[in-house]
């Protein structure tokens, strides 16, 4: 098994920190985040290579503002401060941090006057979000760059290899962030940038081995990539050990059911089970209107069911989840704020107590992109490795009000139509050059309980409305309604209208998450 070098990112609670260590590890690296206050054996049992301090909101002089863990600059190993972490460390190591004149967010000019191992030299595009400014730098560090309202917007003791930044590297607002990161990682730290799909796909077979020896092993299917490329790695590393199911609700999407059979049964051997429970679903769902009741009685029902077919094949000791790294980094949080409910985070929507299944979670350490490289690398088709999320109630909770087989038709089929003009347009899938605008992270169709009256063919009509909604974002925490071209959006509408029975109105949701959520229950 590969012995991966490893930078760890300390979060200070600045909302760019997981996307610090993406960065990292888009460069080859592996890195981990850890709460900045996490117990020292548990992060130095990393053997890290050095240490990446993310931003926050707090102020260093505050009383009760976050510090550097003494184990960090004990470690002789390198230091890289960004944002709030520079500003620590300025502080930690005897500089002077204070308010600036003017709080600089947003774009900024950088200027780097000469070459150093951390930035490239020149004037560079990069991201601000401060309102603190290093006012003494510690001794032994140099400017390194500079901004208009930043003296010090970046700095480094190139003996002790201690580097801080003000801007943000890990944004692609920043374009030579990518740059700066690999330059610490690997010129820098000396982290070898061996974390690629096929390392990982090895390292990730050896350890499902070791783990479930010649157990049985059972994977709850979802039809999202986490729980299919999960699948398809245990099925690589124990073959026909591992039994996998797939619960079709009846509120899946349309083709989603073959789409899943295609890729797992077809494409890659799995010994696949399908269970048809849609009428027992839409039974139970019979005259509910509320979301929160819909979610309850979809999360129950899929229990019930999963429990009897996990019975039925024998009751496996090991079950597989997609887990994959943010849901990691959630629990962690909501433990250390000893919150009264923690997340719980797999795809089978909540399993009883009692069904004593140990878990095993290839994907736990990913992040999604990660997750999708590795689904391409293993030989799944292009589709299922660039779905979009799906809630796990699925078209109930997009279809608002009384769920019926009629009205689910109607939202599949204009469903389906959008997102095949966004498709088609270049707005969906995997990101390429020649894509046609900003790649649409999730897009959907929302059936409204809403009747409107319209006119087709001379004759009055009084059928239900259609709202699209697509958005553009990240972290999937804030998002953007995405911009698209009012032809595009006609062409949709149109053919939504002509070729879906029961709706003559199509909307556009232009709402942002804050205030809106991305799914309207």
């Amino acid at each position: 098994m590969t012995q991966h070098d490893t930078l760890v990112v300390l979060d200070f609670g600045g909302q760019y920190a997981q996307l610090i260590a993406r960065r990292v590890r888009e460069q080859g690296v592996y890195a981990e985040l850890h709460p900045w206050d996490a117990p020292a054996e548990q992060v130095l049992a990393l053997r890290p290579k050095g240490f990446i301090l993310s931003g926050g909101p707090a102020s260093v002089y505050a009383a009760d503002a976050p510090q550097i863990p003494a184990y960090v600059l004990a470690s002789g190993r390198p230091v890289l401060g960004i944002c709030y972490g520079m500003q620590a460390l300025a502080h930690a190591l005897g500089g002077r941090v204070a308010p600036a004149p003017r709080r600089e967010y947003g774009p900024a000019t950088l200027e780097v006057p000469r070459p150093n191992p951390l930035l490239p030299p020149g004037r560079h595009r990069v991201w601000m979000s401060h309102g603190d400014r290093i006012e003494v730098m510690p001794a032994g560090f140099e400017v390194l760059g500079y901004t208009a309202n930043s003296p010090v917007a970046a700095m480094g003791d190139l003996a002790r290899g201690y580097y801080g930044v003000q801007f943000h590297p890990e944004v692609q607002h920043t374009p030579i962030g990518g740059e700066i990161l690999r330059r610490f990682a690997v010129d820098i730290a000396g982290a070898r940038p061996t974390w690629t799909p096929e390392h990982m796909i090895d390292d990730i077979v050896a350890q499902i081995r070791a783990q479930v020896g010649s157990e049985p092993v059972l994977a709850a299917v979802s039809g999202g990539v986490d729980s299919t490329v999960a699948t398809a790695l245990v099925h690589r590393a124990v073959g026909d050990q591992l039994r996998a199911l797939f619960v079709d609700t009846g509120l899946l999407r349309l083709g989603e059911r073959e789409q899943v059979e295609q890729a797992l049964r077809e494409a890659l051997g799995v010994h696949l089970t399908v269970v048809d429970a849609s009428d027992r679903f839409l039974r139970a769902l019979q005259g509910v209107t509320e979301p929160e009741r819909k979610r309850r009685i979809v999360g129950e029902t899929f229990i019930r069911v999963f429990e009897e077919e996990a019975l039925r094949l024998g009751r496996p000791r090991f079950l597989v989840q997609g887990t994959i790294y943010p849901d990691v980094i959630e629990s962690r949080a909501a433990e250390r704020q000893h919150a009264a409910k923690i997340k719980t985070h797999h795809n089978v929507g909540g399993l009883p107590p009692d069904m004593d299944f140990r878990l095993v979670e290839p994907l736990r350490y990913l992040f999604k992109d990660e997750v999708r490289r590795l689904g391409e690398a293993l030989g799944l088709p292009s589709e299922v490795v660039w779905k979009q999320p799906f809630p796990g109630p699925g078209l109930a909770v997009r279809c608002l009000g009384e769920v019926t087989p009629p009205r689910l038709e109607v939202l599949r089929q204009a469903d389906a139509i959008f997102r095949e003009e966004l498709r088609a347009a270049g707005y969906l899938g995997k990101p390429t050059a020649e894509a046609a605008g900003p790649r649409v992270a999730q897009a959907f169709a929302v059936l409204l309980p809403v009747k409107a009256v319209g006119v087709m063919g001379d004759q009055r009509t009084y059928h239900e409305v259609v709202a699209l909604r697509a958005v553009v974002t990240e972290d999937f925490m804030t998002a953007d309604w995405a911009p698209l071209p009012p032809d595009l959006l006609a062409r949709v509408a149109n053919r939504i209208v002509n070729e879906v029975a029961g709706v003559n109105r199509v909307v556009y949701d232009i709402t942002s998450k804050p205030p809106g959520t991305i799914e309207w229950e």
